[in-house]
């Protein structure tokens, strides 16, 4: 063989070594990529890190995830039967509840409980009954009952301490009560909508209660309807304070809600998608004549009798009702 032969080989065979030597693991390929799962919901897919699968659990088909909003491994995400929160410790309630509403269920099969109980999920205890106890605020859902009639679960749950915030009488049984019914009309309307909702954590709050619960000076609430081939979305940003003004005062952009609370809302939807329900806000495009549906699909007609609710004063209500929880619209 050649000498000039030999040394090509040589060569070749160096350079195989040194390459065989080098070449990296598949591990250290992957290191420093996050792995993830993918959560599909039909046409939608959102990709969660798995680190942080130890903090939210995902149940397949009681739960969308169109409705989440964008959270971290540090936050306290909840997931009960029928809505998920984000729970913060610092203000003792949840930064946020989100949920699906459909329009089967905002049928009433279920009455109210009233029986407000401590979020047990809530690891590190959520407020009480003493934190509100003559307060002055009114024990306000974030989550309301009425939207959780159709399961005794979803009903009991919603009366959670984590679903609460202090909230002004005149607020809570006034333009607050009424965005709620409003919201369920729209589910009834569009068969699906999906809803955020909670108070403004930000700037100078008071509080009560012996674990200092926050009193929030602003309420929001977004809703999102998917259900067409041009997807809308509506937001809206309340003062903790009774207004007899229209609702549609009070709309705004998603974009704008979330400047105002810094949390980043359906991002389960493609980019454009989002780009475009989030920045555009049509007023029109919501038909805001509230539609209530039936009370309770098996109850019929029932004569009406006087509302068993308790003023301020102390009395009983003198409102009747026909209502099957034997209260007004104002106690319900």
């Amino acid at each position: 063989m050649k000498k000039s032969n030999v040394v090509i080989i040589s060569i070749l065979l160096f350079a195989l070594v040194i390459f065989v030597w080098f070449k990296p693991t598949s591990q250290e390929q992957n290191k420093g990529k996050p792995t993830s799962k993918e959560i599909k919901n039909e046409d939608q897919q959102i990709v969660i890190p798995s680190d942080i699968e130890d903090t939210i659990t995902i149940q397949e088909n009681i739960y969308s995830p169109l409705e989440l909003p964008t959270f971290s491994k540090n936050d306290a995400i909840i997931r009960h039967f029928a809505y998920t929160l984000c729970y913060n410790e610092t203000y003792e309630q949840a930064s946020w509840v989100a949920y699906e509403l459909t329009a089967d269920e905002i049928i009433k099969r279920y009455d109210r409980t009233n029986r407000f109980i401590v979020d047990g999920a809530v690891k590190s205890n959520s407020a009480d009954d003493q934190d509100y106890k003559k307060s002055g605020y009114d024990r306000g859902h974030l989550a309301p009952a009425g939207d959780m009639s159709w399961s005794a679960t979803a009903m009991e749950e919603s009366f959670y301490y984590s679903n609460m915030s202090p909230q002004d009488p005149s607020f809570n049984r006034g333009i607050w009560k009424k965005l709620e019914e409003q919201v369920r009309s729209w589910a009834g309307e569009l068969g699906t909508v999906y809803v955020v909702t909670g108070p403004v954590l930000k700037g100078k709050m008071s509080t009560i209660g012996h674990n200092n619960v926050a009193v929030p000076n602003y309420y929001y609430k977004v809703i999102l309807d998917n259900s067409g081939t041009s997807p809308k979305a509506i937001g809206f940003i309340l003062r903790n304070e009774g207004s007899k003004g229209s609702l549609s005062n009070y709309a705004v952009s998603i974009d704008s809600v979330e400047r105002f609370t810094g949390i980043d809302f359906f991002p389960g939807l493609s980019d454009k998608t989002e780009q475009r329900v989030e920045n555009s806000m049509c007023v029109s495009c919501w038909n805001w004549s509230i539609q209530r549906q039936n009370r309770n699909s098996t109850s019929s007609e029932s004569t009406a009798v006087q509302c068993s609710g308790i003023t301020k004063k102390g009395l009983r209500c003198r409102r009747m009702t026909k209502d099957t929880s034997g209260k007004c619209y104002q106690h319900d």
